[in-house]
Formats: C-alpha cells, structure tokens, sequence
C-alpha cells in the first residue's frame, strides 16, 4: 500500500471483546449485549470508521453448550469446547450485522501465522482486503488447532497483533472493570482509576492485577502488555467497560472514558512491527553496557563486540532477543549469522575475529534494518 493510499484510507479502530462480556456466566452467549455492541459497531461504520472485531468466546460458549461450569485444562478438552463454541460466536456475530445489510467473515489465527513471514503477510493482506470491500471482520484464536506452544495466551495479545497488521488507529479493550486502576479497585478502597498515561510507562505493569476468570485466560497486565504492542505500529489503546452504555460512540465523540494508553513513539515500519510482534524467539543474546547505549541511543546495527554471551539454536533470519546485562529484553532483531558462528566470535573486535581467523558472514550480527526496539 503506498503512502499516498494509506494516508486516503478510512479511519480503523479494532475492537476486542472478553469471555466475561460474551458470556452469560459460562452459560452461553450474552446475545443481547452481542446485539447492542454491533448495533454502535455499525452507526460507527456510518461514520466512517473500519471496524474490525476480536471476539473471544469460543471456548466459554463450548463449555456452556456441553455443560460444564468452568475452563478445562485439558488441551483436547479446550479445542473441542472451540470446535462447538465457534459455530455460536459465528451465528451471533453474523445475524447482528446481516439485519443492517453489512457482511462478516471469520479469520481464525494461530501464534505461527504471525511468526512466519509469508503468513504474516497474507493475513495482513487478507484483513486489508476484507476492509476494502466493506466487510467486518471477525478475528478469533484458532483454539481447535493450537497447541500450547502455538498460543497467544490471550485476546489482548491478538488484539494488539492485529492492530499492528492494519495499522490501526484504536485499539478498544472492552473488559468487565472500568479500566486500569492504580491497584486492585476490590482490595484497596483507595485506588484510583488512571485516566490516561503512556503505553510505554513501566510502572503501569506493577498496577496492574495477575488475575483472571474461570473461563478467560487475560487479565489487566495482558491488556497493559498489549498497549504496549499496539504502540509499535502508532496505535493507541483504550481499556474501557463493555458494560458501559453506549461505551464505543461515546469514546467516538470523545467522552473521557476508562484508560487511555497514548502511543508515544512513531509507527515502526511493517517489517519491523513484524519482528516485534514475533514472540517464539529462537534465541537470546546478552549485551554489554556500552552496546545497549549504542542500538538504543544511536540506532546503529549491533556488532560482535557488544555481546557477552549467546544461547539457543538459531540460524541466519531467525528473530532472536536482545537482553541488557540485568537480564531484560530491549530489542529483538533478525540475526544475520547462525549460533555456532555467533559463538565464535563473542566480544571479539573486526581485528580479533580476523586474527582468529573467523569468517563471519557479515560484519554485523544484527543489522539496524532488521533491529527493533522494545
């Protein structure tokens, strides 16, 4: 897509919505709230405005049609409670934006479709086409074939991912609570929501709860890492109460609503939000202080001579992580040599590497292109 087309497109905001909002306890879909939601998805259509759905539900509308009262932990158990949920979440989803004339279409993601490049790439041109053609798209995990290594853990991640994909310029995290508070609003009286802050404010991390449902997987720190994520491709991200009446158009005319998580960086280019969003790295690289100052300060490639020390089995093209000294990931980057090589040459200097009489294939481990910060 080039500039001049992607600064013409229509306004997009994705919108994800939680099994504690979907659900009636567990007991099946909450159609009515279902029907209201697509209702302000729709007058926000009107208004020019792309919408593109991540629904979660699947699995907490299997478990209530075959009754049972609480998430398995079963992995087949899951998939067969996604494989009967999905048909409900479909049926609810279409049946709302069919009474206004509008199409739907089911995308259904695993963790590799975003690893693997070709795949990113056709989801994302997938999604574009979808939104060209005026269609809402509904994007869900596909539970009935991931496995534990191929998940994203939660919604929010794929919330995050997808906005990322589209470029998105909201990211609308419909949850059961009226947004991020400065600690647990049901331990602590005294917590106060916060209004707005940046998405790449590292304290937010530690107000945030560990906690979720019976039958989701999120809680406030997934959507506090998923603003986080949405931030790279320039989106900002509201955590709001799906409960809330009229929450999507009153966010639309600029009511002050839950937490507005503000992304403070520019959009990274689409082959580095690429690389950021691939969370199965195939190895870890440890930085010394001085190449830390100088990827984040510089933006200059990294060098041998800055790593400390190598682990994992990765080849040439694979994203790996960049941890500082204390053990923290600050960037990931496509490396441009193999572990064995890596290895060999760790710390060393161009001088040193010929005088061990090493051939590294490039003179950088990481070029800046292909290096993003986190």
């Amino acid at each position: 897509m080039s500039k001049g087309a992607e600064s013409k497109r229509r306004p997009r905001w994705v919108v994800k919505l939680g099994s504690s909002l979907l659900t009636e306890d567990g007991l099946g879909l909450a159609k009515e709230a279902i029907a209201d939601w697509a209702a302000q998805m729709q007058q926000l259509r009107t208004h020019g405005i792309d919408v593109v759905i991540v629904s979660s539900g699947s699995v907490a509308e299997g478990c209530g049609r075959l009754g049972w009262q609480r998430r398995p932990r079963e992995l087949h158990k899951l998939q067969a409670a996604a494989a009967v949920g999905q048909m409900g979440l479909v049926q609810a989803w279409e049946s709302q934006f069919q009474s206004y004339g509008a199409h739907t279409a089911l995308v259904l993601l695993i963790e590799d479709d975003i690893r693997n490049r070709q795949r990113y790439l056709n989801a994302r041109k997938t999604l574009n086409s979808l939104l060209a053609y005026d269609v809402v798209p509904v994007v869900n995990e596909n539970d009935t074939v991931a496995n534990e290594e191929l998940r994203f853990g939660d919604n929010d991640s794929l919330a995050a991912l997808v906005a990322n994909i589209i470029y998105a310029d909201r990211l609308v995290i419909m949850t059961d609570q009226l947004g991020l508070f400065t600690a647990d609003p049901r331990k602590d009286p005294g917590a106060r929501l916060i209004t707005e802050a940046k998405a790449s404010d590292q304290s937010l991390l530690a107000k945030a709860g560990e906690g979720s449902g019976a039958l989701g997987r999120g809680g406030m720190r997934t959507k506090v890492l998923a603003a986080r994520q949405a931030a790279i491709s320039g989106t900002d991200t509201y955590i709001v109460s799906g409960r809330a009446e009229n929450v999507l158009l009153r966010l639309y005319a600029g009511e002050a609503l839950g937490t507005h998580l503000t992304a403070d960086r520019k959009p990274a280019l689409a082959r580095k939000q690429w690389i950021a969003g691939n969370s199965n790295t195939r190895g870890k690289l440890w930085l010394d202080h001085g190449a830390v100052k100088v990827i984040s300060k510089s933006g200059r490639s990294l060098l041998p001579v800055g790593v400390t020390r190598c682990e994992g089995q990765f080849a040439i093209g694979d994203v790996v992580s960049c941890l500082n000294p204390e053990g923290k990931e600050i960037a990931r980057g496509l490396v441009a040599m193999p572990a064995e090589e890596v290895v060999q040459i760790l710390g060393k200097t161009r001088e040193q590497i010929a005088e061990a009489n090493v051939q590294p294939r490039d003179a950088e481990l990481i070029h800046r292109d292909n290096l993003v910060l986190l």
